[in-house]
């Protein structure tokens, strides 16, 4: 099965984000026993953002979502995970594969434009006698120019892809402090379950933080199967992702339950989301330009044998 060119670059923005999270902590005020100065530096821009208005409607959502539904707090974090990451992330994510459906395809149709340009430029060469420099100059010019008007014609900017992450990412911050603010009101301290029972407090245990490492690292190893013969730029970005995966763990067990509970629910929201962007019957409905596999998932199973049991 074909799959989307920056699948890999979209879940490097994902994990990324995840390091974000380590320098709030760092930055966040540590208390009154340091000094004032230093301390306001220290913590003024994220108290701001903390107490920004994307974050209350965060919290709000939160607070809604347990209030209505009348579950303990671990559960109603993953209701609300799994609804906003449905409802909000998800058509985006769909878009995003169309809009990476129709690049590819014009990929044919770009190279030979290109072998055509080539031609054109070498004769235009020799007729007004330009050096090489400025032949590749007017090559270059004018196929950012063909290839920005295919995709004007075919409404499928490359950038529109990134859309995704540009709501992502803020979303998923703001939801990270919202449940920081709560834990601080002491809203969430009997909202646990099973081994983690105070969701204001790191697991002990360590399961949630190694579950999301787990986790994270399965989306990384299922999706880097698209890749038959990556570059050395791709390995290397693939290697960076798996090394973030692995940093979350330490990372995840330095905060309270609630806010690694909802990395490791939204982890796995937004893999079964890609799973289920990978069915047939989607890649119909989305009328997806390129080809797309018709046993997706065995195909998935196959390569990840293939590769993992040699």
């Amino acid at each position: 099965m074909a799959e989307p060119n920056c699948a890999d670059v979209f879940y490097l923005h994902k994990q990324l984000r995840h390091g974000l999270r380590y320098m709030w902590q760092k930055s966040a005020p540590r208390g009154d026993n340091q000094k004032g100065g230093s301390s306001d530096a220290a913590g003024g821009w994220y108290s701001s953002l903390a107490d920004s208005t994307p974050v209350h409607l965060c919290e709000q959502l939160l607070v809604s979502v347990q209030e209505a539904s009348g579950l303990p707090w671990w559960f109603s974090i993953c209701v609300a995970t799994l609804s906003v990451r449905t409802l909000v992330t998800l058509p985006l994510a769909a878009y995003q594969l169309v809009v990476i459906s129709k690049v590819e395809a014009l990929q044919a149709e770009i190279s030979e434009l290109a072998k055509r340009l080539r031609y054109e430029v070498s004769v235009t060469a020799r007729e007004r006698s330009w050096t090489e420099r400025e032949s590749r100059f007017q090559f270059k010019k004018n196929l950012r120019r063909i290839v920005s008007q295919l995709y004007v014609r075919d409404n499928c900017h490359p950038f529109k892809a990134s859309l995704l992450v540009w709501v992502q990412l803020p979303l998923w911050i703001s939801l990270s402090l919202a449940l920081r603010n709560l834990n601080l009101q002491g809203a969430l301290a009997a909202g646990g379950a099973l081994w983690f029972p105070d969701l204001t407090i790191p697991d002990s245990t360590l399961i949630l933080p190694v579950c999301l490492g787990l986790a994270n690292l399965l989306i990384v190893e299922v999706f880097s199967l698209q890749r038959v013969a990556a570059s050395r730029t791709q390995r290397l970005a693939l290697n960076t992702v798996r090394g973030f995966s692995l940093l979350m763990i330490p990372i995840a067990a330095t905060v309270p339950s609630s806010m690694a509970l909802y990395w490791f629910a939204s982890s796995l929201v937004g893999f079964s989301h890609n799973l289920l962007l990978r069915s047939p019957s989607i890649c119909r409905l989305l009328q997806l330009s390129t080809p797309h596999s018709t046993s997706p998932y065995r195909d998935l199973l196959t390569a990840f044998f293939a590769k993992y049991r040699k």
